[in-house]
């Protein structure tokens, strides 16, 4: 059987370190694993109650999110860290996503989070920051394993190509993983009864 994810990063920046690692993660996923990426982050808006009224299924980009959030089995999310916190733009997603009260698309949700940065830590503290959002909005965030990926700069080929073995080794590790992970999520929630 296969598992479904969609995988996203929450930077803007064309050649972002999150949105590389992203990039790798169909092709290091196992067979097993369908992984679509969604990259339009930019054209979602402000999360705006005023225009979430005027739009209840969500603006164009909102809409898509959602949709391909909602029909996922997990998400994956690769967040850059900016002032030991997450940037504007991932908290924008978690708030467009965990709307409307009471048919957010986080709710019960499976999600496994990652982060690339520059510096030596590796999104430690964004990453907790998320997790807090996302387990506020519902979704039930991968306890381990982490992957905090440091000094990420060294990791990749000029083509975004990620050549670090370990770090390769880490990325298929998680996704194995979360594979699990939404599998044990699916089977102790079990079948879904839908009411006629």
């Amino acid at each position: 059987m296969t598992v479904s994810i969609v995988a996203f990063a929450g930077s803007l920046r064309a050649d972002s370190l999150n949105r590389r690692l992203i990039a790798n993660v169909p092709v290091l996923a196992p067979q097993t694993l369908d992984v679509a990426v969604f990259d339009d982050l930019a054209a979602v808006p402000l999360f705006d109650e005023d225009l979430e009224a005027t739009r209840p299924d969500g603006p164009g980009a909102v809409y898509a999110l959602r949709l391909a959030a909602g029909g996922a089995d997990g998400l994956l999310i690769a967040t850059p860290e900016y002032n030991q916190s997450v940037p504007g733009v991932m908290k924008n997603a978690v708030d467009w996503l965990s709307r409307p009260d009471g048919a957010s698309v986080l709710d019960g949700k499976p999600v496994a989070i990652t982060g690339a940065t520059t510096g030596p830590w590796g999104t430690r503290y964004a990453q907790k920051e998320l997790r807090h959002a996302l387990t506020a909005a519902g979704a039930i965030v991968m306890p381990q394993p982490m992957l905090f990926v440091p000094n990420a700069e060294a990791a990749f080929a000029p083509d975004g190509t990620l050549t670090d073995p370990a770090l390769r080794s880490r990325l298929v590790g998680l996704l194995s993983a979360f594979e699990r992970w939404i599998a044990l999520l699916s089977a102790a929630v079990g079948p879904v009864a839908v009411e006629a």
